[in-house]
């Protein structure tokens, strides 16, 4: 039986493209994960190689959604291949328990977990050179805008927080929060 299994990194991304290739390749099930692949413990993952039998096929868009570095894929494929399951990775092809298949699959790997590591060098050093901008706030930006918020905070002078949420659509909780801030600034 061919399964296969479609991960992204973070809730906000999209499994669509992944499944689809997945199914069009013939998956008669397919299991969807949105957990970061640098931890070891995905539980649908997990769920998935439990499930597996020798003679199946385990079936990947990409090297890199069964593992992020080099020891944990080798440990995974060779396992899977002690088992009697194929690895079929959509973009490399079908990975094979030889000697051959094996140098590939480490190759592939290394490279992998190189270009993981070389994003995350280039998101530190993009976040260093933000820092040093004047103004710079790490996080999500904010939803509304100084002057947004300095109108609300001028209402709350003569309305309640539930009277200025339902005029501005700012809720009570952020109200408090930048008021808090304004008092700090203050000091």
């Amino acid at each position: 039986m061919k399964y296969g299994y479609a991960r992204v990194s973070t809730v906000a991304q999209d499994l669509t493209v992944q499944v689809e290739e997945l199914i069009k390749e013939g998956c008669h099930e397919v299991v969807e994960e949105k957990f970061t692949g640098t931890r070891t413990d995905r539980p649908q993952f997990k769920m998935l190689l439990s499930k597996l039998c020798s003679g199946d096929t385990l079936v990947v868009t990409k090297l890199d959604r069964l593992a992020r570095n080099t020891r944990e894929g080798i440990e995974v494929i060779e396992n899977l291949f002690e088992n009697g399951i194929k690895v079929h990775v959509l973009n490399v092809g079908l990975l094979e328990n030889t000697t051959m298949g094996r140098f590939f699959l480490t190759t592939l790997l290394a490279v992998a977990e190189m270009e993981r590591n070389l994003i995350i060098e280039r998101t530190q050093e993009g976040k260093a050179l933000a820092k040093k901008r004047e103004g710079f706030r790490e996080g999500r930006p904010r939803k509304y805008t100084k002057r947004q918020v300095k109108h609300a905070l001028d209402l709350l002078e003569t309305h309640t927080y539930k009277e200025v949420e339902e005029m501005t659509g700012i809720n009570k909780r952020t109200l408090i929060r930048r008021k808090n801030e304004q008092r700090l600034n203050n000091l």
